[in-house]
């Protein structure tokens, strides 16, 4: 099973997940794909197996992932501060992979009934939804 995360900014939300998945499960092999050399280096530190960065690196995992773990915004063209390029947010949302989701109500969007929760408690359900599905 492919899993790949994908995140932008300094990478925060990627690691993180990375470590929790990292936790339970040492055997898995997960892929960093970060919009910036921040953000992958993050991810890697956290323990992905494999990374790379840039637009074509998202687009190119997206297409053969099982699963794609990051922040909701990977799924909207120009989120994250623009790092998300219209082609990696069609990527992403077009790809067969299973979208774990991560609700962050900032940029211009807001997820309706989506109950106000700490990134930490967000990350931790996206983690178990991944674990539901191993």
């Amino acid at each position: 099973m492919k899993i790949t995360v994908i995140d932008g900014q300094g990478g925060r939300i990627g690691k993180t997940i990375i470590e929790q998945i990292k936790k339970n499960h040492k055997d898995l092999e997960l892929y960093a794909i970060g919009t910036n050399s921040i953000a992958t280096s993050a991810m890697l530190k956290a323990g992905a197996d494999y990374g790379a960065t840039g637009e074509n690196a998202a687009v190119v995992n997206a297409a053969d992932s099982d699963v794609i773990i990051g922040p909701i915004g990977i799924v909207f063209a120009n989120a994250l501060l623009g790092e998300i390029t219209p082609a990696i947010a069609a990527a992403v949302s077009s790809g067969r992979a299973y979208k774990i989701l991560i609700p962050v109500n900032r940029c211009n969007h807001y997820v309706a009934g989506c109950a106000e929760a700490p990134m930490g408690e967000y990350i931790r359900i996206a983690v178990e939804k991944l674990e539901s599905m191993l």
